[in-house]
C-alpha cells in the first residue's frame, strides 16, 4: 500500500511533463533558438520538424538515457544545483543532528558509498527474508504483506489514504489493482512476438535474481515459473489503462462488511492491525473482479509459493539500492530490456532521485532559499489569472454548451486552487530518522514514515495546503479531488518559463502549461468531478452528449497517427492529456491576445511575428529523441502522446494556427474543418 495522490497531469520520474519544454539552447532575449530549426521543412507540412529538425540531428541520445528532449536539457541543469546542495550537505560535519540538512547529506551519502553497499550485499534485508521465511499459514501471510507494504514493497495490490472522490471533504482509504513486476497486465496478456520475448526475458531474469540470491540453476527456473503464474493471474483479473481512465468504474464503496464478503479468504483485521488503520467503516475498492481473484489465490496458492512471490517482491522493490550485481540486474532488464537504455545513469543521479523521493520537502526547501525567485512566481501567478480569465470567456462563447452547464463549469472554474513554487507549510521530517549505515534501511525507514503519515491522515479534516510534487520537480499537475493546479518551482525557470523573453514566447510554453492544467478539470475525466471535487455529475446530458461527439474526433486523430512501424497511438488512453494539450494551447492563446490588447503591435523578432512565436516556443516544447523499446513501452501505458503528434496534434486544429502560419489545402498539417476537434 502505498501513498497515491489522484493527479490526472502528472507523470513522474522517467515520463514526467517534460511534455512541455521550451527552448533549452534559447537565445536569452528571444526565448527561441532558430538554429534548431529545419528550414527545409514547411510548417504547413509538419510543424514539428520544422522547428527542431536540426536540433532533433544534432542532440543524439545519451548513453545513459532512454530518451532525450527539452525535459532532460532542463532536467540536467536542475540537476547540477542539487548536487551541490547535496553534496555540501554529506560533508558538513557540522549539521544539527535531526535536522534536514543532517538527513538528507546522510541519506546522499549512504546511497553513495558504493564500497559499502559492495560490502555488505544483500544484507541488510536478512531479517525481512527471515521473516518470509518463517510463514505457515495465511495470517501469518497477510500480516507479511502489510508489513511489506509498510517498507514500501508494492506486494499483491496496492492502496493509499485520500479524499474520497464522492465526498472530497473526507479522508478514506482506497485499494486498487497491483502486485505486477511488468508496466501493464497487458505486458503478460498479449501474445504478439514483442510481448513473448518480454514474458521470456522476464522470466530469465526473475531467475537470475534468485541465482544472485544463492538458489541453484532448477530451483531459480521453478521460483521465477511460481512467480510468473502469481502476476499471470492478477494480470487477467486487472483493468485496462483505458477501462480506469473512468473514475466511475474504478469507485466501488464498501463497508467493512462488505469487503470481507468480497474477499473472504483475506483477514482483513490482521492487515489493517498490521499497517495501523483503527476505526474505520469504508473503503473503495477501484476493482472488485481484481480482489476476487487475490481472495481466491490466497487459498489456492501453496504457502511455500506465497513465500516465493514474497521474496520475489522484496529483491525486485529493494534491488537498485544494494550492491553493484543486483543493481546491474535490475537495470539490465528494466532499463535496457524493457527501454533500451544501454548504460546505466552515474550513482550520483541515481542518488539524488531516490534523495528527493524520499526527503523531497526537505531538499527541496533549501532549493526554494537558494536558486527560487520570488519574481518569477509572482509573474507566473498573473499569467495563472489571465488564463482563467481567458477560460471564463471561451466557456461563455460555447455554442455547444447549455447555460446551465456553463454556469457550474464557471463556478468549477472560479474555485480552482492555485499552488505555485512551493508548499506554504512544510513537511515535519523529525520523526524520520536517516542514518549512514545502510542505504536500503534509510529507504525503509523513510517509507514507513511516509506510510505512518498518509495514515494519520484518517479522520482529520483534509489538509488542501499538502503537495503531491516536491519543490524541485520540472512538472505540473492538477488534481480532481482538490480542484487544484499545482506548479513546482522546478517549472518556473527557463526553459519553461523565461523572464526575459516576450509574452509570445512565455504564454505558447509556460501559458501552455497552465492551461493543460486547468483544461484537465473540463477534459473526459476531470469533468465527472464538481466544483469541490466530488465526482458528481454537473452536466445535462445534452451538453454530455455533444461533449462526447467532440471528444470522439480526437480519439479519431490520435488513433491514426503511427508512433513506429505499425504501432498507432492509443486515441483513448491519451484522450485526457490531448484535450488538455488543445484547450491548453487555445486558451493560452487568447489569454496572450488580450495581455497584447491596447498596446502597439509586437515587432517581429527573427522574423516572426508574435502569433507564429507562440506557435515556435509550443512546437519546441516537444522535441525529443527516443529509443525505439521506451518508444513501444510508452505507446503502451503512457496516457500522453508522443512529442511529434502533441506539437502537430493541437496546432492541426486551430484556426488560430492556419492563419499564423498561412496553413491552406493541400498541405500535411491542413485538417478539414468537419474533422477539426473545437472544445474549450
Amino acid at each position: 500500500m502505498k501513498k497515491q495522490l489522484i493527479i490526472v497531469s502528472a507523470v513522474a520520474g522517467a515520463v514526467t511533463l517534460a511534455s512541455f519544454i521550451g527552448d533549452g539552447n534559447g537565445a536569452k532575449n528571444t526565448g527561441i533558438d532558430v538554429t534548431n530549426m529545419d528550414k527545409a521543412v514547411k510548417p504547413t507540412d509538419d510543424f514539428y520538424h520544422f522547428v527542431n529538425g536540426n536540433w532533433l540531428k544534432n542532440n543524439p541520445i545519451p548513453e545513459t538515457e532512454s530518451r532525450w528532449g527539452s525535459f532532460n536539457e532542463l532536467d540536467k541543469t536542475n540537476k547540477m544545483k542539487l548536487r551541490t546542495i547535496l553534496e555540501a550537505a554529506a560533508v558538513n560535519k557540522a549539521a544539527t543532528p535531526g535536522s534536514n540538512e543532517q538527513k538528507i547529506g546522510d541519506f546522499y551519502a549512504s546511497a553513495m558509498d558504493s564500497v559499502k553497499l559492495n560490502k555488505d550485499g544483500v544484507s541488510p534485508l536478512k531479517d525481512e527474508f527471515a521473516a518470509i521465511e518463517k510463514i505457515t499459514n495465511t495470517d501469518e501471510l497477510v500480516r507479511a504483506i502489510g508489513h511489506l507494504h509498510l517498507i514500501g514493497v508494492g506486494v499483491l495490490f496496492g492502496g493509499y489514504i485520500g479524499p474520497d472522490p464522492k465526498v472530497s471533504s473526507e479522508y478514506i482509504t482506497q485499494f486498487y489493482q497491483g502486485g505486477l513486476g511488468l508496466p501493464d497486465r497487458d505486458y503478460y496478456t498479449k501474445t504478439d512476438e514483442r510481448s513473448l520475448g518480454i514474458q521470456k526475458a522476464y522470466k530469465e531474469h526473475i531467475g537470475n535474481i534468485f541465482r544472485e540470491l544463492g538458489d541453484q540453476l532448477d530451483v531459480a527456473e521453478k521460483n521465477a515459473a511460481v512467480c510468473y503464474d502469481i502476476e499471470l493471474n492478477l494480470a487477467k483479473a486487472s483493468m485496462t489503462r483505458v477501462e480506469q481512465r473512468d473514475p466511475e468504474k474504478t469507485y466501488h464503496k464498501k463497508t467493512l462488511k462488505e469487503l470481507d464478503e468480497l474477499t473472504p479468504n483475506m483477514k482483513w483485521n490482521i492487515y489493517f492491525e498490521t499497517i495501523g488503520i483503527k476505526k474505520i467503516s469504508n473503503v473503495v475498492v477501484g476493482q472488485p473482479d481484481f480482489y476476487t481473484e487475490v481472495s481466491r489465490a490466497l487459498k489456492a496458492v501453496p504457502i511455500a509459493d506465497w513465500k516465493t512471490y514474497l521474496r520475489w517482491n522484496l529483491i525486485n522493490e529493494m534491488a537498485g539500492k544494494l550492491s553493484d550485481n543486483f543493481v546491474n540486474l535490475n537495470f539490465k532488464f528494466y532499463g535496457n530490456t524493457l527501454n533500451g537504455t544501454p548504460a546505466l545513469k552515474p550513482r550520483w543521479k541515481r542518488s539524488l532521485e531516490a534523495t528527493d523521493g524520499a526527503l523531497g520537502e526537505a531538499l527541496g526547501k533549501i532549493f526554494v532559499e537558494k536558486y527560487f525567485t520570488e519574481a518569477s512566481k509572482k509573474r507566473v501567478g498573473q499569467m495563472v489569472e489571465n488564463l482563467i480569465a481567458a477560460y471564463r470567456v471561451r466557456i461563455n462563447s460555447r455554442d455547444w454548451m447549455s447555460a446551465e452547464t456553463k454556469k457550474q463549469a464557471m463556478t468549477k472554474l472560479d474555485k480552482v486552487m492555485k499552488k505555485l513554487g512551493y508548499p506554504d507549510k512544510w513537511r515535519d521530517y523529525s520523526p524520520l530518522e536517516i542514518k549512514r549505515d545502510s542505504y536500503v534501511q534509510n529507504c525503509m525507514r523513510s517509507n514507513k514514515y511516509e506510510f505512518a503519515f498518509m495514515v494519520n491522515k484518517l479522520g482529520k479534516p483534509i489538509d488542501r495546503t499538502e503537495w503531491g510534487m516536491t519543490p524541485p520537480t520540472i512538472n505540473a499537475y492538477y488534481n480532481p479531488s482538490m480542484n487544484e493546479i499545482v506548479f513546482p518551482a522546478g517549472i518556473m525557470q527557463p526553459v519553461f518559463f523565461n523572464p526575459d523573453a516576450d509574452d509570445a514566447v512565455n504564454y505558447g510554453c509556460m501559458g501552455a502549461i497552465i492551461g493543460h492544467e486547468l483544461t484537465h478539470g473540463f477534459d473526459d475525466e476531470g469533468s465527472q468531478f464538481d466544483a469541490d471535487g466530488n465526482l458528481k455529475n454537473w452536466w445535462t446530458d445534452d451538453d454530455k452528449a455533444k461533449f462526447k461527439v467532440k471528444t470522439d474526433m480526437l480519439i479519431k486523430q490520435f488513433n491514426d497517427y503511427v508512433a513506429i512501424d505499425s504501432l498507432h497511438v492509443n486515441g483513448e488512453l491519451t484522450l485526457g492529456e490531448n484535450i488538455a494539450d488543445l484547450g491548453g494551447l487555445t486558451i493560452s492563446y487568447y489569454a496572450l491576445k488580450k495581455s497584447l490588447e491596447g498596446k502597439p503591435a509586437p515587432a517581429l523578432i527573427d522574423g516572426y511575428t508574435a502569433e507564429q512565436r507562440f506557435f515556435l516556443s509550443w512546437g519546441q516544447g516537444w522535441r525529443i529523441n527516443m529509443r525505439d523499446k521506451m518508444l513501444r513501452n510508452r505507446i503502451q501505458t503512457d496516457p500522453h502522446s508522443p512529442g511529434i503528434f502533441r506539437a502537430n496534434g493541437a496546432p492541426s486544429n486551430m484556426q488560430e494556427f492556419y492563419d499564423a502560419f498561412g496553413v491552406k489545402e493541400g498541405d500535411k498539417m491542413y485538417r478539414p474543418k468537419k474533422e477539426r476537434a473545437e472544445i474549450w
